[in-house]
């Protein structure tokens, strides 16, 4: 059984895996401040977050340097995305990321593209 150092990133341990639950990154706060959604992209502003942010908020950022969804900061991240969704707005409060809701080039309820998603399901039975 070996363990990294608690400087060298999250805290596995080889055969029981992430040692620090993951709402315990997050200090227990399971919603976040600013509304985002799985697909909203989020982005690095440049600003120095003022404040000590934890390690996990240090990551978040560094992959956020391009244009990325919640959801792929999440899976990079390993952890759930409510948590994940707290870690951004944490950095939306503080200057240091910027947010933009999903942009659809259809109509959610549009019934041609509903049609079409029905008919690949249908071929794929």
């Amino acid at each position: 059984m070996s363990a990294t150092a608690a400087g060298d990133g999250p805290w596995l341990d080889d055969a029981a895996g992430r040692l620090v639950r993951p709402f315990t990154v997050s200090n227990g706060r399971t919603r976040p401040t600013v509304a985002l959604d799985l697909l909203s992209q989020v982005m690095a502003t440049g600003a120095t977050p003022l404040g000590y942010l934890g390690p996990e908020h240090a990551q978040a950022l560094d992959l956020c340097r391009a244009p990325v969804p919640v959801a792929e900061v999440a899976a990079h991240l390993k952890l759930p995305v409510a948590v994940t969704k707290v870690l951004l707005a944490d950095l939306v409060d503080c200057g240091a990321l910027t947010t933009k809701p999903p942009a659809f080039h259809h109509t959610p309820t549009d019934r041609a593209l509903l049609e079409a998603v029905l008919d690949g399901l249908r071929r794929q039975l």
